[in-house]
């Protein structure tokens, strides 16, 4: 599939400044992204992006909220069972509630071999449920392990005022 459109990130103030670096996720991993492979975590509203930043039980920490402009392919769309299907991807395997503490053990957790898949056969990217708390069945995330300023894996930073762009030459 081909996903267009805008997208949004909630950012750590420390990423803030590199806002198109996938660094935090490949430093750290992710439920998409083993340590090493650098993605691009987004979600297609703004509230779900904030929720993906917060973890549980902590207080709202101070964020960078940002929008970008995306025409990226081909993204996998796990929101289609019929793919999800075929492609041998079962909800267990996207939802991974162990993600974390597998990845800490030194696993590769179910959620991640699935990216590798992916990534393997070409995808740029994966649109996919948010699991994060408070989130429902409709709050959708877009994440990205290939992306640049042109097509096929075009995504540009909404910035006009330079808020960000004119801290990098500082």
């Amino acid at each position: 599939m081909r996903f267009q459109g805008l997208v949004y990130r909630a950012h750590n103030p420390e990423w803030s400044w590199t806002p198109l670096s996938g660094e935090g996720a490949r430093r750290h991993g992710g439920r998409f992204n083993r340590r090493g492979v650098p993605a691009l975590y987004t979600s297609l509203s703004p509230l779900t992006a904030i929720r993906e930043a917060q973890p549980l039980g902590r207080p709202m920490q101070p964020l960078t909220l940002c929008a970008y402009e995306v025409d990226v392919e081909p993204v996998f769309d796990a929101e289609e069972e019929e793919l999800r299907r075929a492609l041998g991807v079962s909800d267990s395997d996207l939802t991974c509630p162990a993600w974390e503490a597998e990845m800490l053990a030194g696993k590769i957790p179910a959620s991640q071999a699935v990216a590798d898949r992916l990534i393997a056969e070409g995808y740029s990217g994966i649109r996919v449920r948010s699991f994060a708390a408070g989130t429902g069945a409709d709050d959708l995330n877009l994440i990205l392990w290939r992306w640049g300023p042109e097509r096929p894996n075009h995504i540009v930073l909404i910035d006009d005022d330079g808020r960000l762009t004119a801290r990098q030459t500082r």
